[in-house]
């Protein structure tokens, strides 16, 4: 591929995409092309052969439950509209970066791609997760009428360095990071964690995440979608203790049982990416978690200026 259009390329995931891909990349940033405006889209896609397109209106599940509309709307049409464009334009293969938020709210654990369709996702996320499921839908209909070849990619939770820690949208490894190196340098004596600690997460380093985007981008076409994960998941009251050991946080901690917990489970079933294109995640969580804390620690002041 010679020329690629990056979308999201400056954000969270694609800031670790980039150094994978080779030839020209074109990456541009939403105030230079507003993907929710069909002309931007066209004019995104001219000349490109491959797009992979990770630009999304998200967030944890207090922003959810905030801007369900918005979130629904803003990543419908940026995924749709790009689409066409680049059907239209003659691109030659499409990546859609989907979301583990897709799944049914009680999707047998590990999550198989084939369960995708059993039940309506959770409730808190559902707006967002089923914009984005229909990049699936819009894909396998472009290949099956226009032999466009799109694919798409369910990666799990991410998290690592340069990751949102805006309180006001940030996910929950980044959210705990932040609330727990704060309250160890301002001597908090105890942090508050939204709900019960019961529900599990299964956490992918985004480093990880990019390889695994840039060797099914090469190697994979197929409308099957695909599941990038670890296959190995940790309930959120246990992660919360391993990032306060990790901070060296000592203060008490205390649960918001009146603040959801989300989806009860979530935990992929990660065979088909090995089997198609020989993805396997590399990094632990303890490594992972240590290393996002570091980056954290030494941007902190320039994050909360931003903010």
């Amino acid at each position: 591929m010679s020329r690629t259009l990056l979308t999201g390329g400056h954000g969270f995931l694609g800031s670790h995409v980039l150094p994978y891909l080779e030839g020209e990349v074109f990456a541009p940033r939403s105030s230079e092309y507003d993907l929710r405006d069909r002309k931007a889209c066209e004019a995104a896609v001219d000349g490109c052969d491959l797009v992979i397109h990770m630009a999304a209106n998200c967030g944890g599940i207090g922003y959810n439950q905030a801007h369900p509309g918005k979130l629904f709307y803003d990543n419908a049409m940026m995924g749709i509209q790009l689409m066409e464009a680049a059907r239209v334009a003659g691109v030659r293969k499409f990546v859609s970066i989907g979301t583990v938020c897709a799944y049914p709210k009680f999707t047998p654990v590990p999550f198989k791609e084939d369960d995708l369709w059993i039940g309506y996702p959770e409730e808190t996320n559902a707006p967002y997760g089923l914009a984005k499921k229909m990049l699936l839908v819009q894909g396998q209909a472009y290949r099956q009428e226009y032999g466009f070849n799109a694919i798409y990619l369910l990666p799990v939770n991410l998290y690592g360095e340069r990751d949102d820690f805006d309180p006001r949208s940030s996910h929950v490894i980044p959210a705990l990071i932040r609330r727990m190196v704060d309250a160890k340098e301002q001597g908090v004596d105890k942090v508050v964690i939204w709900g019960t600690g019961s529900a599990s997460r299964e956490f992918l380093y985004a480093q990880d995440a990019a390889r695994g985007i840039a060797l099914a981008a090469a190697r994979y076409d197929k409308p099957e979608p695909v599941n990038l994960g670890t296959g190995s998941e940790i309930s959120i009251r246990d992660l919360t203790l391993l990032i306060k050991e990790l901070v060296g946080y000592e203060g008490e901690l205390e649960w918001d049982a009146t603040k959801p917990d989300g989806q009860p489970r979530r935990c992929l079933d990660s065979e088909r990416a090995r089997e198609e294109f020989g993805f396997k995640a590399e990094t632990s969580l303890r490594e992972g978690l240590a290393s996002t804390i570091e980056w954290y620690r030494e941007n902190r002041h320039t994050l909360v200026d931003a903010a």
